[in-house]
């Protein structure tokens, strides 16, 4: 297979929606991968560029200082390398098409940088894109969906608290990340054929971090959610005989390495190795670019890499007390499982997609599908080492050989018996992986789809929806034991007691409670026991705010409450001081008046408005704040699916914000109302009720 040169009108056609939801038609898959790449430059040109110079650590340029730290880190992890190294590593067929989606790109950017002012505003202009792009902005996006900040912060506990406080701020209670995903069988649908559905949460991003989009040719006709930036549909597609949708596994396969570093006497960097002896470490200077204002400068960074892996820790530096190396598969293994991505649009049944998925790596998925003759599938795709179960925990010493990894686990699978449900809980995942998202998620979702035996593609929204809170519990049950509270106190006991439990987004009572939780969690966080854990974060400055006590806290304030550990923590009088702090200051008004959207934008606009939320973090409708921090929302669902195999066109979807990236275009917010309320959006599949769009690109 050859990349192709230069697309024609009779190679790709594209057709739209009235929510401007591209629909590629193509002669071949090279043709299609070419028009993707293309369409996504026109539609996204500013969050591809964004996300390739996140991808390569040049974005200070630009962006300016606030940047740095980020470009530090990509360039000290190698992160570009390491994608340069797993194109190479592709088979023909593959590379091939991933360079056809880079060609697109590569003709479409220009088009799509005079569509957005946001490069005149910058000074930005768009770069050709390299092959190995597409396999960098992956890799950027999920470098940090494991246990790279949290085996810092367990470090920080062990040394504070003492080992056995380690599980204390684990995951499970409560976690403050994941997604939901559930497939229900023909046996439980009106229609005989199963319906998958569910949401990715993330980091809301503007642009959206999925795209709703179509790829037609005579080899197949996919649609799904898309990475802008990645060619295909990785994680959420339908092809019309099979579907298949994915969470986070949470599995643990990053390692912290605890390097010992000396110069010998020639100034060669030498790291201690097993049996007393010194390896050579690789080792070379980069230079950041950063926008200061009118000006730039220029910051120097050592790039080291042990036989481990590269060094994103120096001892000395921000506080740290080691020297750290990463090593993670796509480093090891050159490989981040792009061969997959064609495999899973050619896919007609299951199987297919499980042999799809044999060659998948990062990040580690937890996968659930089904197709139009009753097959059904549930297992654990990417590669996960093996190694001592120390390693999952803390940074471990690289000259010990006991850590070395040892090969790879295999994959895991389990039968669909029933409804199966995804949300990041402990379960089918649990060998794998180390804190897990609380099981609170995935209760609900299984208690709501037991109350029906005749499920509809449209009955999804109402669990998509569903804002009961069982989190809430282990707080309130401390109430009722409270003695000498003042009458407005009181008053407030009372009615949080009698609440339903529900972060409607026009409850007021969600917004007490939530006042009252936030209130709680900045007491607990003062108290004397975790002062030292108060102090500054160590480590890279891009994963000081996943070490910060308060955030750590508020997450985590279920186990804090009911664990036996810390007897000195006095639960009862904070619980006290926050309900009398709250009952001072009632805010009597709407959940969604304070749970607002709060996008995270490369160029931030504090002039634009974002709507009100219902929803908390552990809810199926998970619209994820800080507790204690602010009640703003940054994670909630990056999209919202139902993938119907009765009828493909009677599935439904829906994304934050819209189709287009560029602000102030027509469909750049169009379907944000609808993602707010909770509304979905038809799949179109008739090419007749699609227009046309012809070379001239005319919006």
């Amino acid at each position: 297979m050859s990349s192709p040169s230069k697309a024609t009108g009779a190679d790709h056609a594209v057709y739209r929606d009235s929510h401007g939801i591209p629909h590629l038609r193509a002669s071949d898959p090279l043709q299609l991968a070419y028009s993707q790449g293309r369409i996504t430059a026109v539609d996204r040109a500013w969050q591809l560029e964004v996300a390739r110079h996140r991808a390569q650590g040049s974005t200070a340029a630009f962006l300016g200082p606030r940047a740095v730290a980020w470009d530090r880190f990509a360039r000290q992890a190698r992160l570009h390398d390491t994608a340069r190294r797993c194109f190479e590593a592709l088979d023909a067929e593959t590379a091939a098409w991933v360079r056809a989606y880079v060609d697109g790109v590569n003709d479409g950017l220009a088009r799509g940088a005079d569509r957005d002012p946001r490069f005149a505003e910058t000074g930005l202009s768009p770069a050709p894109w390299q092959p190995w792009a597409p396999l960098a902005v992956w890799l950027s996006i999920h470098i940090l969906f494991t246990g790279l900040p949290t085996k810092l912060w367990r470090e920080r506990v062990a040394r504070s608290l003492g080992e056995a406080a380690v599980p204390l701020f684990a995951a499970d209670g409560p976690g403050s990340c994941g997604s939901n995903g559930w497939l229900v069988p023909g046996d439980r649908t009106v229609t005989g054929a199963a319906v998958l559905a569910g949401d990715p949460h993330r980091t809301i991003e503007d642009p959206g971090v999925y795209q709703q989009i179509r790829l037609c040719c005579p080899e197949y006709d996919v649609l799904g959610l898309a990475v802008p930036g990645v060619p295909g549909i990785a994680h959420f597609g339908h092809t019309g005989t099979a579907a298949w949708a994915i969470t986070n596994a949470m599995a643990d396969y990053q390692d912290l390495y605890v390097e010992e570093l000396r110069e010998d006497d020639e100034g060669r960097l030498l790291a201690r190795a097993a049996g007393g002896t010194w390896e050579p470490v690789a080792r070379h200077t980069e230079i950041l670019t950063v926008k200061d204002g009118e000006n730039f400068r220029h910051l120097e960074v050592e790039v080291l890499e042990t036989a481990h892996g590269p060094v994103v820790v120096r001892q000395g530096v921000d506080g740290a007390e080691q020297n750290l190396s990463l090593r993670h598969p796509p480093r090891v293994r050159e490989d981040l499982g792009f061969a997959a991505l064609p495999a899973l649009l050619r896919a007609r049944t299951v199987a297919d997609i499980d042999r799809a998925l044999d060659g998948w790596a990062e990040p580690v998925n937890v996968v659930l599908a089904a197709d139009t003759e009753g097959g059904l599938l549930h297992r654990v795709a990417g590669a996960v080492p093996l190694r001592d179960p120390a390693n999952r925990l803390r940074p471990v010493p690289a000259w010990e050989p006991q850590y070395a990894w040892r090969g790879w686990a295999d994959p895991v699978g389990e039968p669909v018996q029933g409804f199966a449900v995804m949300a990041n809980a402990r379960g089918i995942a649990s060998p794998f992986g180390v804190e897990f998202a609380p099981g609170h998620r995935a209760h609900r979702i299984r208690e709501l789809l037991s109350g029906s035996a005749g499920w509809s593609a449209k009955d999804m929204a109402a669990i998509h929806l569903d804002t009961h809170l069982a989190s809430a519990a282990p707080l309130l049950e401390l109430l009722p034991a409270l003695d000498g509270l003042s009458p407005a106190a009181a008053a407030l006991r009372a009615r949080l007691l009698a609440w339903d439990r529900r972060m409607a987004a026009d409850s007021t009572d969600a917004t007490v409670f939530a006042a009252f939780r936030a209130a709680l969690t900045r007491r607990i966080a003062a108290d004397p026991v975790f002062a030292e854990l108060a102090g500054p974060p160590t480590g890279p400055e891009v994963l000081h705010d996943r070490q910060l006590l308060l955030p750590k806290a508020g997450y985590a304030l279920e186990g804090l409450l009911t664990t036996p550990l810390l007897p000195e923590l006095d639960r009862p009088a904070h619980v006290r001081a926050a309900l009398e702090e709250t009952a001072a200051a009632t805010p009597d008004t709407p959940w969604s008046q304070v749970h607002r959207l709060a996008p995270r934008q490369a160029l931030p606009d504090p002039a634009t408005s974002w709507p009100g939320l219902g929803g908390d973090h552990d809810c199926v409708n998970a619209t994820s704040s800080v507790p204690g921090v602010s009640e703003l929302v940054v994670r909630a669902p990056a999209a919202r699916y139902v993938w119907d195999l009765a009828r493909r066109e009677d599935s439904l979807w829906v994304v934050p914000l819209g189709a287009d990236g560029v602000p102030g275009g027509t469909h750049h917010r169009d379907q944000l109302p609808l993602w707010a309320r909770g509304e979905l959006v038809p799949v179109v599949t008739d090419w007749d009720r699609l227009s046309r769009e012809f070379p001239s690109g005319t919006r």
